[in-house]
């Protein structure tokens, strides 16, 4: 029964019969693929398998007979299979798709539309009833849908023949060539004849960067391009003279016959291959863009020292190398002190880029980190290019920038003199000279200045070395002589800091190593000890430090910046925030906080408090004085070395202390001048000595007069300090630069007395009125973050401890005597660290 019959039946009309028809329609079709994959499926198989096998070669490994004898097996169980389903070939039944779509639906609708009643025909409850019941399958053919084919061919191929045929195929079309399927019809008798297919072989190797695979010449169409440097192989079979190969695409044209070279595409141009079977191609070149070099931000400066620089390289196949070229600028350099003369010449700096090894190269964003701080362009401004080649050798044009080359600073006036030595004569070597009375001038009072001695005499030793020179100085003495200045002033910037310091550069460089592995936590937390063990030994340095330098109030204040003070708490909650972001695997925003702990801790030194109110203005200006007088004094030198010509003063290998008397050149002669050396007011140097003395006079004025009493005391010193400035006046107006030296000398070590002594008086009101505010309210002492391990008062004074002594409060004794029993009771424990035992040994040693 056709479809129509069927529509007459179901008495379908619109969309609901199109949708049935289409149902229908496709299942019908699905059968009769059905049906003949079912019938077929071993004349398939054969036919793929012979195929797959054809198109990968595998008949031409056979002889020729053989070859025959496998061919025509094939044909017949390729024709036999198809005799067979022919055979088995069973059409579906005309009723199969309505009867395959109505099983998959719910109550079979189809064959429910198409029954009639057999009673009640006449009995209107009965055609209601009928009526009810179409009704409802009409709903149900709403979801009416086409059936797919089944073809259920594991029982019939057990050992799955099917899917090692369609395997067989698929290797031949992705290994195999058409070219190889060919040969099938070379059935000839004789082996040594040339074949039908080509007696040629050919391959294109684009180079590795370009990340193409290697191509096969004889299946590349007429025309097609590579990049450049790709490198083409090609090799002739059978008699030679057949064929020849001509190329016009390496730059340096080849012919062969037999034996031809590989070659390289360096241009566009033509490959030819002349004979029977010979091809033609045009060859052009794919586009390799010159690569692209950006230096992103200015050159900056890390804590360590570390010269650092962002960039951004670009290529559409890939970065080969990159250098970043530093040249220095001499016509940026002021003129003045040791660069008056012309600087040596000296080969640019290359500093290679780091690239990544492996992963993609195209575009990098990246920082290169280089300590630089002993080469001799550090400080001095300088030209930087960046430069980058991609495998081809293309460069990119420069990426130009200025900057000031980064180096370490250094605080302590003396290491940054000796660096500014090193710097000169790094930039001309014939400042020899100049350097070694910069270095004399300098050290003129080594006792104020040396902690180690064995620094001044090793100092000393370098003077030597200076003027014991090779004239000119010689490369190697160059070398000797710069080391030497610049480990000198690591011993008097670092002190016994340079431990401490190293050991703290290294738990944060592991630290961060750590993050960027990605460590687990518990190598996290236990670096992250490391580190604030390394913390808290390098403040104990610097705490140890500051106590022997005693209260100089003439090293520079750093730790101090833009009115910031940091204290050990706020370290310590820095540092516990670096461990939370960790843990959370906010590793970005942790190595953030660790650059700024990293930079903090590098910059930190413990400084002294200004005081508050009157006490901290009288502090502000004696160290005012105490610096209008060190500058006084570097005059009357420098007015001493001038009126000598800055020769070898006699006598001095007689006393290292004492300054310069005599010397050759006498540029001074004839000048009558009192004090000689004049400021740009106009005032000579007894002048400004004067001014110096009345403002001391006003300071102890307005510090209640601050005159008479202990000796010891802030009034002494104050009375030793016009002393000596009167005497250094004096001399200034005699023109006895020598005298006026010493007396300078004595005034500054008075000024500083002075300072120590007033920082004591501050102290002791402070904890005075601390003490009264708590009576009065009740407060004192009630912050446990300002107080000590002994229960004392922080101090004020910018030291580490309590400016309290330990004399004080109730029962003072029996608490002496608890805390002695104390320490020699931790101290006796074996299991405690061998540091903190020798730190208790210390403390019963001294008390």
């Amino acid at each position: 029964m056709g479809f129509d019959q069927e529509k007459r039946t179901l008495n379908l009309n619109g969309p609901l019969a199109r949708r049935v028809r289409f149902a229908l329609t496709a299942t019908a079709v699905g059968l009769w693929f059905e049906r003949i994959g079912q019938v077929f499926w071993p004349f398939f198989s054969v036919l793929m398998a012979m195929c797959g096998l054809a198109l990968l070669g595998l008949h031409d490994l056979l002889p020729t007979m053989a070859r025959i004898v496998v061919l025509a097996l094939a044909a017949l169980t390729l024709i036999g299979s198809f005799a067979l389903g022919l055979w088995r070939f069973r059409r579906p039944a005309p009723h199969a798709a309505l009867a395959r779509v109505d099983a998959a639906l719910p109550g079979q609708p189809l064959q429910a539309l198409t029954d009639t009643p057999l009673v009640g025909a006449n009995d209107p409850a009965s055609k209601g009833l009928w009526a009810a019941h179409r009704a409802r399958m009409l709903m149900r053919l709403k979801d009416v849908r086409a059936v797919g084919p089944t073809l259920r061919l594991s029982a019939a191929d057990p050992y799955a023949l099917r899917l090692m045929a369609l395997t067989a195929l698929g290797m031949g079309g992705l290994f195999g060539s058409l070219e190889q399927a060919r040969t099938t019809t070379d059935l000839g008798d004789s082996g040594s004849n040339i074949s039908a297919g080509p007696n040629w072989e050919g391959w294109v190797q684009p180079p590795a960067y370009s990340g193409k695979p290697t191509l096969y010449l004889g299946d590349l169409k007429d025309q097609f391009d590579v990049p450049k440097g790709s490198n083409v192989t090609v090799r002739f079979y059978g008699e030679d003279g057949v064929l020849t190969l001509s190329e016009t695409v390496s730059g340096e044209p080849i012919t062969g016959t037999s034996a031809v070279p590989d070659f390289a595409v360096r241009q566009p141009g033509e490959i030819e291959i002349d004979g029977p079977t010979g091809r033609l191609w045009d060859v052009a070149l794919q586009p390799d863009a010159a690569p692209t070099a950006e230096l992103i931000g200015p050159m900056t400066r890390a804590p360590s020292g570390e010269t650092r620089q962002n960039f951004r390289l670009t290529d559409d196949f890939g970065v080969a190398r990159a250098v970043l070229t530093i040249t220095r600028d001499p016509e940026a350099v002021e003129k003045r002190y040791g660069y008056v003369l012309s600087a040596e010449a000296r080969p640019p700096l290359e500093v290679t880029v780091p690239l990544p090894q492996i992963g993609d190269r195209r575009e990098i964003e990246g920082m290169i980190g280089e300590n630089l701080a002993q080469h001799p362009f550090a400080g001095l401004p300088v030209q930087i290019s960046l430069t980058a080649w991609d495998e081809a050798g293309q460069a990119s044009e420069e990426a130009i920038g200025e900057a000031i080359l980064p180096t370490r600073r250094f605080f302590d006036p003396l290491a940054a003199a000796l660096i500014d030595v090193r710097q000169e004569l790094l930039w001309n070597r014939e400042n020899a000279t100049r350097a070694a009375q910069v270095i004399r001038a300098v050290t003129v009072d080594p006792t104020q200045l040396f902690d180690d001695m064995r620094h001044y005499f090793r100092l000393r030793e370098v003077v030597g070395m200076i003027e014991g020179r090779e004239d000119p100085m010689s490369d190697a003495q160059l070398g000797e002589v710069t080391d030497a200045l610049w480990e000198i002033a690591l011993l008097l910037e670092d002190g016994q800091l340079k431990d401490a310091l190293e050991r703290l550069h290294q738990a944060q460089e592991r630290l961060s190593q750590a993050m960027r592995d990605g460590a687990t936590p518990e190598e996290i937390q236990k670096l992250m000890q490391e580190l604030r063990e390394a913390t808290r030994d390098y403040m104990q340095q610097l705490a140890e430090q500051q106590g022997e330098q005693g209260d100089d109030t003439d090293m520079p204040d750093q730790g101090e910046q833009d009115g910031q003070q940091i204290t050990g708490d706020q370290l310590q909650q820095l540092m516990d925030r670096i461990q939370e972001l960790m843990e959370q695997g906010r590793m970005a925003e942790a190595q953030q906080l660790l650059d700024m702990l990293a930079e903090m801790l590098e910059n930190m030194r413990v400084t002294q408090s200004e005081g508050q109110g009157q006490g901290g203005e009288s502090m502000q200006g004696l160290q005012d004085m105490l610096r209008d007088q060190q500058q006084l004094n570097d005059d009357t030198f420098s007015d001493l070395q001038e009126q000598f010509g800055g020769g070898q003063p006699q006598g001095e290998q007689g006393n290292q202390g004492e300054p310069p008397q005599t010397g050759e050149g006498q540029e001074g002669e004839g000048q009558e001048d009192e004090g000689q050396g004049t400021e740009p007011n106009g005032q000579s140097l007894a002048e400004r000595q004067q001014a110096l003395r009345d403002q001391l006079a006003r300071q102890r004025q307005s510090m209640d007069g601050a005159g008479g009493g202990d000796e010891e005391g802030l009034g002494g010193a104050l009375d030793r300090a016009d002393r000596a400035m009167d005497e250094a006046e004096e001399a200034l107006g005699q023109n006895d630069l020598s005298g006026a030296l010493d007396s300078q000398a004595e005034a500054m070590e008075a000024l500083r007395d002075g300072m120590r002594q007033l920082g004591e008086q501050q102290a002791q009101s402070q904890q005075e009125q601390e003490g009264q505010q708590g009576e009065a309210g009740g407060q004192s002492g009630s912050d446990p973050m300002r107080r000590d391990p002994l229960g004392r008062a922080a101090g004020d004074t910018g030291q580490f401890g309590s400016d309290e002594p330990l004399h004080e409060g109730e029962d003072v004794y029996r608490r002496a005597e608890e805390l002695t029993d104390e320490i020699r009771r931790r101290s006796a424990e074996q299991d405690r660290p061998e540091d903190e035992r020798d730190y208790l040994n210390r403390l019963l040693d001294r008390f």
